[in-house]
This record gives structure tokens, sequence and C-alpha cells, in this order.
């Protein structure tokens, strides 16, 4: 039944191929990455880069303040201290002080401390006038990211800013076979090209093999923004979820140990809702240096406090977010829900609105935009898709002049609004939606894979289809159907009693329990005793230690 059931889910995702299937069930490193040196301007990035270090050239590594950009700053620390490279310094800036990408400010901050390279990771492909004035204080500057350069009107643009060199598989020219690496990826392969041709000029040594220690920093990049885990992704996931299960960073194996999470088996689920929100609520709360010390940091003491504070922090964080979720379901008239929700306040927290839009759109499966401008004169706001609209190609189709800049991805954007423009913003909105033909995203609709029955749940059922993981965009989590059961018990747990458990027995008596996290009021009104179907994915319970199969609920219907 496993083989049959691996072939079912392979299917389903368009593997069919005897070949295909071989290279996704058993990623290869050596196979599946593709040459650094095929990226465009890689040769020139890296020569400029080598000569800086053999002149002891002040070299400053300027990184996003997300789960994207903190891990590419951790790695290229990382790599610094590994060849004892001292002239270098991480510039992380500030999320509410300084915004996204370069600044001149900071630029100017920079050039009063000697910088001679500046190298980014996950910005910087739209940072023209910036990149401009650093050429100006004779500061070169090596661009990586992985966003599509856009125009001021959205327009994805051939204009680039004229940098020394530009590492980006999205740009005009270039002929790099995979284009969906996230930022810490494109900051990897060119790790990875340095690392050789700087063995080759002797200008450093390292062992053979000594770059797979970064991929636990790739992995909780890859991971945590959201880039489709296929192709070298999933090679990238794989290989970085193996060091992540032995990763010697004290911050991280703290943290695990905490959490009563068994190292050894950490899964991408435990990058999702354990160490991203923690380095995600240091920018969004505080200072995003906290979540870069928190993964670079060798000494276990400074570790363990920093790990506090971003505890403190992540959970100031969900009582902010879920307050702000509060309030805009008030705002929010269940008996008439428009095309798409709009909410915002002068004093919510512009760092947290991707949350709760988050929230919000999976509640009333619709897009979400929030804003605010607390502690800032710019309004600034998040959104969320349901799936109906691409939120960053939407952006681009709202007329008025709305967004004074915006960005993002398929799913999730930020944008900043003219202050004067407020007033009209869910106006505008609602008339481009009139206006936008709909748009199917692999993720709106969720097919069920196969029907199961309880006592398929069992470790040959599981084992087959952790075969497929790591699971992401691209490669979604299994859902399974499981047809007119009955419900033996619910249970609820948590502080607030807001999980439950819902109880059935297998045709041996054996309890299966199907759980469903901060789950919604309605799950309350089922039953004992009554039939139901179900749709779920499937798990460990990695609770305390426990390797127990259980399922996550996806929907409940009475049958």
């Amino acid at each position: 039944m496993t083989e049959e059931l691996v072939r079912t889910l392979l299917a389903n995702r368009g593997v069919e191929d005897e070949n295909e299937k071989e290279i996704f069930l058993n990623p290869d490193y050596e196979t599946g990455l593709h040459d650094p040196f095929l990226m465009k301007d890689m040769d020139k990035a890296i020569s400029r880069f080598l000569d800086a270090i053999s002149k002891n050239e002040r070299i400053v590594i300027f990184t996003d303040y997300d789960t994207d950009g903190l891990p590419a700053a951790a790695m290229f620390h990382d790599f610094f201290k590994k060849i004892e490279y001292e002239n270098f310094e991480n510039y992380i800036p500030h999320r509410h002080g300084e915004g996204f990408g370069l600044n001149k400010q900071a630029i100017d901050t920079l050039k009063k401390n000697n910088a001679a390279l500046l190298l980014t990771a996950d910005c910087g492909i739209t940072n023209h006038e910036e990149v401009e004035h650093a050429r100006t204080l004779d500061i070169d500057v090596i661009i990586t990211d992985h966003h599509l350069p856009r125009d001021k009107a959205g327009e994805v643009s051939e204009d680039l800013p004229k940098a020394y060199a530009i590492l980006n598989p999205h740009q005009k020219g270039d002929e790099y076979p995979f284009k969906e690496l996230c930022g810490c990826g494109v900051a990897f392969k060119f790790l990875q090209g340095v690392i050789q041709k700087g063995k080759e000029k002797e200008i450093f040594d390292i062992h053979d093999g000594w770059e797979k220690w970064l991929l636990d920093m790739v992995a909780i990049a890859t991971v945590s923004d959201m880039v489709p885990l296929v192709g070298e992704n999933r090679v990238l996931a794989h290989f970085g979820l193996k060091v992540l299960r032995k990763s010697p960073r004290p911050g991280l194996m703290r943290l695990f140990r905490n959490l009563y999470i068994n190292q050894r088996f950490l899964t991408e689920d435990d990058i999702g809702f354990v160490i991203g929100p923690r380095i995600n609520a240091a920018s969004r709360m505080d200072d995003p240096v906290l979540g870069f010390n928190f993964l670079s940091e060798r000494d276990e003491t400074a570790a363990l406090e920093t790990l506090k504070q971003l505890n403190r922090l992540n959970d100031k964080r969900k009582g902010v977010v879920a307050g702000i979720v509060k309030e805009a379901r008030k705002k929010i008239n269940r008996d008439e829900i428009k095309e798409i929700i709009v909410a915002g306040n002068p004093n919510w927290q512009p760092g947290v609105l991707g949350l709760a839009a988050n929230t919000l759109s999976k509640e009333f499966e619709r897009p979400v935009f929030l804003w605010g401008r607390l502690g800032s004169p710019i309004i600034r706001g998040s959104c969320r898709s349901d799936g109906s609209i691409h939120v960053v190609e939407f952006m681009q189709g709202v007329e008025g002049d709305v967004f004074s800049d915006f960005g993002g991805h398929e799913r999730a954007g930020g944008f900043t609004i003219h202050n004067e423009k407020i007033h009209t913003f869910e106006e505008a909105l609602l008339r481009a939606r009139e206006l936008v033909p709909k748009y199917t995203s692999e993720q709106k609709d969720k097919p069920v894979d196969t029907t199961l029955l309880l006592d398929e749940v069992n470790e040959r059922t599981l084992s087959a289809v952790e075969q497929l993981a790591p699971f992401g965009m691209g490669n979604p989590k299994p859902i399974f159907l499981f047809e007119n059961i009955k419900i033996h018990d619910i249970q609820f747990f948590g502080k607030e009693k807001n999980h439950m458990t819902f109880l059935f027995k297998n045709n041996d008596d054996k309890i299966v329990s199907a759980i469903s996290f901060f789950a919604d009021k309605k799950l309350t009104d089922f039953k004992e005793g009554e039939r139901v179907t179900l749709t779920v994915h499937m798990e460990r319970n990695g609770f305390r230690g426990s390797r127990e199969p259980r399922l996550r609920l996806v929907d409940i219907r009475r049958t």
C-alpha cells in the first residue's frame, strides 16, 4: 500500500517520470545544485569580493531584517569567522526607523567606518539612488537579491541600479537554470563560488564541504520565505534540515530544549511555527539585531539571554496581533462582507499587520489589506491573499496613485500609502477588484490526495508520506479524506482551552486523534457520537518526545 500511496502523491504533484521520481525522493547535493557560475555577474562579484579580502578592505554585509535576510547575515558572519577575517560588519536596518532596503543615512555612517565594499542580501534591487550615493562615496556595491526588479509603477523593470555587480536570477540575461531561490539562497550560491575560487587562489583554506554547515540558515530562510520547495530549493531545504538537526548553534539548541522539541527530528513545521516567529519578533517588536545574535552567537550564556528577550518579544507580539484582529473583526460587517477586507488604525503597529492580515484572510476567505503608522508619519500596511488575487499584480492595477511603494509575492505583500489617499483607499481597492480577472492560486483550492481508513493511520503510512517532505509552496502537504467516521470523544487543551482534539477508534479499538490548534468556534458544536467526514494532514505528535502518528484537521463536516 505504501508504494502505491507514494506513487499517487507524486502523481498529484506532477511527478510521474521514473527519473523525476528518483530525483524528487532522493535529493542529491552534488547533482541537485547548479553551478553558481551560471548566474550572471557571479565571476565579477566574486573577483571583487576576494580582492577586498586580499587587501583587507572594510566589507559590509547589508541584509533585510526578516527570516530571509537575518539567516543570510548569520551565514556571512560564519564565513568571515571561519577564514578569520575581522574587517567586516553586519548591518541590519531597523524595520520602523529605516524601512526595507538600502538608505543613504546608513551608507553615510558606513563610509565613516571606512567601508569599501557593500554587499546586500535579500534587498537592493530597487535601490537606484542609494547605490548611486554609495558610488559617489567610493563604495562598491554588490547586490544579491531575489525580488523581481520593479519600477515605481510596479512593472517588472530592466532598469537596474548601477551596482558593481548584481546577482539575481530574475534579471534580464541571466541564464541560471533555477529562478525561485530565496534571498539567502542567492547569497549561498555566491558563497559557494567564493569558497571555490578563494581556495583555488589560496586566499584562504577551507576543507571541502564546509559550506554545507551553512545550510541550516538556508533552510530556515527557504522555508520561511515560502518560495516553492521544488528543484534546487528542495535540495537546499532537505540538506539544510539535516544540518539543522545537528546544528551546534546554542540559541537554537536551547530553544528546542525549552520547548521539548527533539532536535534530531526537526521538520519544516518547526521552522515555520517555532524558529521563524522568534526571529521575526525581533524586527517587528524591537531591534532585528536580536534575531541576528540569536542565530550567530556562539557563547551559550549570551545566546540564552538573547533567547529570553526573543521569547518575551514573541509573547508581546502575540498580544498585539490578537488585539488588532479583535478590533478589525468589529469593523467587518459579517452580513455583507466585501470582496476585499480593508481596515486600519493610526495606532496599529505596521510591523505586525501581516500576521493579523493572515489570520483574517483565513477566517473570512478574502484578501485583506491592513494599515497603520504607530511611531511613524508614514502610513504602512500589509496584505494577504486567500488565493483569489496575486497581491503584487493586484496592487499594480490599483488606479489613482494610491501607493507610494509596494512589493511582495503572490500571497503576501507590503505597501506604503500617500497620506492624503487613505480616505479613498478602500474604494480604490474595491474598484480595482471589479476589474481584476479571477486568479487561481495553487493553494486556493485544496484537493484531496486520496481516501484512507482509520486503520491506515499508522507508522507505515506516515513513513510513506514523509518521503515527500519537506512540504511547502509547490509541494503542499498531502490531504487525506476520512468518510463517515464516528466521534468517540472531544477534548480541549491549552492554557485558554482554545485547541481541540477529536478522538476516533479504528477497527482494533485503538484511538486515532485529529487535532486543531486555535480551533474555530464552529468546531465546538460537534458532539460525541456524531458521524463526520474529515479532510486532514497526517503528521507526528512531537510533544515531549512522542513520535506517534496523528491527524491535523483541515476540515470537518457532518455526514
